[in-house]
């Protein structure tokens, strides 16, 4: 039996391709800034490429194609370094179906007692291990996209507010952000300005600009994170977000072993 001692690996490197959850607003450019990602390949889960230039696959319309896809990608020669999947609330749709007609239920509700969103959480684990290996085996990134929505978030420290968040179930949103190394919300830029109301009163007002960008520190608005220090917006394109990515990993050092 090896000792514990000679099983010490070095990290903290970057040596592992990143895995990152990328979920925004409705049309804000996910899937036009996947199509940027060198050398990608995207699951077409919810068929919405049409007028986008890329690498994808027909529309997936099972988990067992999904799954299909990823084998294929672990065993055999191929030019691909990304895997995108375009979009896991699509994908969770599909999950929920499945459930259902093998449960003999309407809905993934029917269940009772949360046993149709556990069932769901299982094939989500199942889907994450394929996609480690292929990170792992076969250096291929992950980029998760998702579309946005607004939850209600119970901080014990303040009143309950409402903040973006993907639009997943708490259980899979859960096990998602966590695995990711990076998690991206992506929106319009919003400014604030003043209006005079006379008498000496001005009212605050957001005005949504043109720009594009990428969040990547959590605030009460909204979910995000990263575990590399990266500036808290970028501009939603996939130069500026690669550029800053090649910075941080020229700039980490390896850990220091005392013996």
């Amino acid at each position: 039996m090896p000792k514990l001692l000679e099983t010490v690996v070095q990290k903290g490197t970057g040596g592992l391709p990143r895995r990152t959850l990328l979920y925004g607003t409705h049309g804000i450019g996910k899937s036009t800034f996947a199509s940027s990602i060198p050398d990608h390949l995207i699951l077409d889960i919810e068929d919405g490429l049409n007028d986008i230039q890329c690498q994808a696959t027909p529309k997936v319309t099972t988990t067992d194609e999904l799954m299909a896809w990823v084998t294929e990608l672990y065993t055999e020669k191929h030019k691909f370094k990304a895997l995108v999947v375009d979009t896991c609330d699509f994908l969770e749709r599909m999950i929920w179906k499945e459930v259902c007609e093998a449960g003999g239920k309407d809905s993934i509700g029917d269940f009772g007692f949360g046993k149709g969103y556990s069932q769901a959480l299982s094939k989500w684990n199942e889907i994450v291990v394929a996609f480690d290996a292929l990170r792992e085996k076969r250096g291929i990134s992950i980029w998760l996209l998702a579309h946005a929505t607004t939850e209600k978030y119970e901080n014990p420290e303040t009143e309950p507010y409402d903040r973006y968040a993907p639009r997943l179930h708490k259980g899979a949103n859960q096990l998602l952000c966590q695995w990711c190394d990076e998690v991206l919300f992506a929106s319009h830029k919003v400014y604030t300005v003043s209006d005079d109301k006379g008498f000496g009163q001005d009212r605050a007002r957001g005005v949504g600009g043109e720009d594009r960008v990428l969040r990547t520190e959590e605030r009460a608005a909204f979910i995000a994170k990263s575990r590399l220090k990266m500036p808290l917006e970028l501009p939603l394109e996939w130069e500026s977000y690669a550029n800053c990515l090649k910075k941080e990993k020229n700039s980490a050092k390896p850990a220091r072993v005392q013996s």
